[in-house]
């Protein structure tokens, strides 16, 4: 049983966000909060797609409002790239994590249960129906362009994918946060940063040339 199972018959934004919450295509809903579905409005321009809810998410019930997601509204600031112009989404809807003490510390999905959760994401791009898709970090990209996709070796490029006429893969935000030394994380967000500008130079040329600058 996957998530294909739980799909409302009428695909809109407003039914997969109703339906989701039904979802039993894999174990992750019986520990998480709720299902976390994406965010932003029908027929967004652009769509980003990240790994799963993190702990904040899981409890509000919005995608990227965790550190990850407040880094990556910095950056989108930065790259002149607004939110609004962006549907952000997850490829896995629940939250997976293992306890650490009193704290839920995220655990990586396996790829039975990305596989099981595709459904939700693929109905969500027949929805949105992108300009640009931008898959952030490998499970992600690995859901949409396949398990042999490496995003260390095509990350920062733009390419025609079956889902948009524009993709780029890069690393998740949360990589950023977790860089130890100053100098290299300041480069590694610089460098996300003018990914982000490609996608804004796609949406608005003279805005993203203006922000790659």
């Amino acid at each position: 049983m996957t998530a294909a199972d739980y799909l409302p018959g009428r695909v809109s934004l407003p039914s997969l966000r109703d339906a989701v919450q039904g979802c039993r295509g894999c174990p992750l809903f019986q520990r998480a909060t709720q299902a976390v579905f994406g965010e932003g409005r029908a027929r967004a321009r652009a769509m980003m797609v990240g790994e799963q809810p993190g702990d904040e998410e899981d409890v509000v019930g919005r995608p990227f409002v965790g550190p990850a997601g407040r880094l990556l509204d910095d950056m989108m600031e930065a790259a002149g790239l607004p939110r609004d112009q962006v549907y952000v989404t997850n490829a896995v809807k629940h939250f997976k994590w293992t306890p650490r003490g009193k704290r839920r510390m995220h655990q990586k999905p396996s790829s039975s249960e990305v596989e099981a959760c595709r459904p939700w994401l693929e109905a969500e791009l027949a929805a949105v129906q992108p300009e640009v898709l931008m898959v952030l970090g490998a499970t992600a990209a690995q859901s949409l362009l396949g398990r042999k996709f490496r995003v260390t070796q095509s990350r920062g490029a733009l390419f025609v994918s079956p889902f948009a006429r524009h993709t780029l893969a890069t690393v998740h935000p949360s990589s950023l946060l977790r860089i130890p030394d100053q100098e290299e994380r300041r480069a590694a967000r610089r460098e996300f940063v003018r990914e982000l500008a490609l996608v804004a130079a796609v949406l608005n040329p003279a805005a993203g040339a203006s922000a790659q600058r």
